[in-house]
């Protein structure tokens, strides 16, 4: 029941912030000599008023589609690594929650660079005239069919770099805050306390690797024109900051932070929920200790979806 939890929290922390995450991968991509956005908000008007609503959720069938195997890669890797280092300490959380964000790359890496150039593609058209990619899956197959698995993970070690140290860092700080804002079962302010725990967490997470998630936004928007202007990590690093300048790291950081609030909060909610009317209708219970996503089964979604 976790597990399925965890499946329908994350589904709706998607819809929640799908808008936001578009948005920011338009501003970390976006021509710094001919920028099309200004900022946060005037992406957001761009969108809505050139592609209608439904341009900020292009690509959303990736990750709505990589979900479930990213939860349970998560869960499993996680509650394992916990039950082999003993004890439930802050440490273990982030070794724990890290030794999960490394393995589900597996599917994350393909999963995000699908979002991306479907994000990215008919840009500022409503109705776009020419599209390369009919959905997410057809995305797929036609970057498999001209490049193979390589061009399938393009981005897999940016992906890495990211992933690993950012779900240890959301794992370690929802253990600390949890601990510290005192979540007991008895407390009646225990779901916001865990809903804001979450959030901050999450919070957390994007600050401590936004710099990475810029570099790798960039590698798998790179060749949607036909041509490739990086050629490795390094040099993507070495050409946006020659032309942008350092700030060019926090590229989109503004919408990535409103996302990430509410995505966690509502995911939290959902899976509370969900755990609560589950154990209630199958145990005939109303502790809320059964409902809440403990310290083993915690759940995120990154930043696939931190």
């Amino acid at each position: 029941m976790d597990f399925v939890a965890g499946c329908i929290g994350g589904a709706a922390g998607v819809l929640v912030g799908h808008p936001f995450d578009t948005v920011k991968v338009r501003l970390q991509v976006q021509s710094v000599d001919k920028p099309l956005y200004r900022g946060t908000f005037h992406c957001f008007q761009s969108i809505i008023r050139q592609e209608s609503v439904s341009g900020l959720y292009k690509g959303i069938g990736s990750p709505m589609m990589g979900l479930t195997f990213i939860n349970a890669i998560v869960f499993g890797v996680q509650g394992n690594t916990m039950r082999l280092l003993g004890r439930d300490t802050p440490t273990h959380q982030f070794l724990a929650g890290a030794a999960a964000g490394t393995i589900q790359c597996v599917i994350c890496c393909p999963m995000e660079l699908a979002k991306t150039r479907m994000q990215m593609q008919g840009t500022g058209e409503k109705k776009s005239s020419k599209k390369l990619y009919k959905n997410s899956l057809d995305c797929l197959v036609r970057i498999y069919r001209r490049e193979g698995l390589w061009g399938v993970n393009r981005g897999m070690l940016t992906t890495l770099i990211r992933e690993t140290p950012g779900f240890g860092v959301y794992f370690l700080a929802y253990d600390v805050l949890t601990r510290s804002l005192g979540c007991e079962p008895a407390d009646r302010y225990m779901i916001p306390k865990l809903l804001f725990a979450g959030g901050m967490a999450g919070i957390a997470s994007w600050l401590s690797t936004y710099p990475v998630d810029v570099i790798k936004s960039r590698l798998q928007a790179d060749g949607v024109g036909g041509v490739n202007q990086y050629s490795s990590i390094a040099d993507c690093v070495r050409q946006s900051v020659r032309r942008e300048g350092y700030m060019v790291f926090t590229r989109g950081l503004t919408s990535t932070l409103l996302r990430a609030f509410p995505v966690n909060a509502t995911t939290f909610a959902t899976v509370t929920l969900v755990l609560m009317y589950a154990r209630r209708s199958e145990e005939g219970l109303s502790d809320c200790e059964a409902a809440q996503p403990g310290h083993h089964t915690q759940i995120q979604q990154q930043p696939s979806s931190l």
